[in-house]
């Protein structure tokens, strides 16, 4: 991570070798049982530039659809340690919004630190046809951001903003 510590991840596909506990640190790799299926991949930055790593589709079988204006809970077969103070997001791939009509359903999803078991991706199909997600197809991405955390204090009241208060669109123009 640009200026911050390390991220430690495991294998915890069912279809990778030796898959008890934590499988390796920092991209040591393993051998597919399943020949159908791809083995989990860690998350792949795809440019120096990348704000967000690409997580990768890990499926029992080739492929899953997802009906028009379904939704499906999509296995990564990864597990994450961050450091303490660190979230990771999971955001939707905009070319696969833009093109397809899929999106992660609880954007922008949060995985706390403190986290070890498999990431899952939500993905809703808002489309009007049937979307296949394929064993090792890039599905969303993955950010990873500092934390900050509050105590929380009772008042009767609280300081005037300059803004309404009126909820939803209450923006002053």
């Amino acid at each position: 991570m640009g200026g911050g510590g390390s991220v430690v991840y495991a294998f915890r596909s069912q279809h990778c070798s030796r898959r008890t506990g934590w499988r390796g640190r920092h991209g040591r790799g393993v051998a597919c049982q399943d020949p159908v299926a791809e083995c989990a991949r860690p998350a792949e930055y795809q440019t120096a530039g990348a704000a967000g790593a690409d997580l990768f589709a890990t499926l029992d079988s080739p492929a899953i659809d997802i009906a028009p204006h379904a939704r499906a809970i999509i296995l990564m077969g990864i597990a994450l340690e961050m450091p303490f103070g660190t979230e990771a997001q999971i955001r939707p791939r905009s070319g696969l919004a833009a093109k397809r009509g899929v999106t992660v359903l609880n954007s922008t999803g949060t995985i706390d630190s403190d986290y070890r078991g498999e990431i899952e991706v939500i993905l809703l199909n808002t489309s009007e046809v049937n979307f296949s997600v394929r064993s090792g197809e890039r599905i969303a991405q993955i950010i990873f951001a500092p934390v900050l955390r509050t105590q929380f204090e009772q008042a009767d009241e609280l300081s005037v903003s300059g803004r309404r208060a009126d909820g939803i669109g209450s923006t002053l123009q």
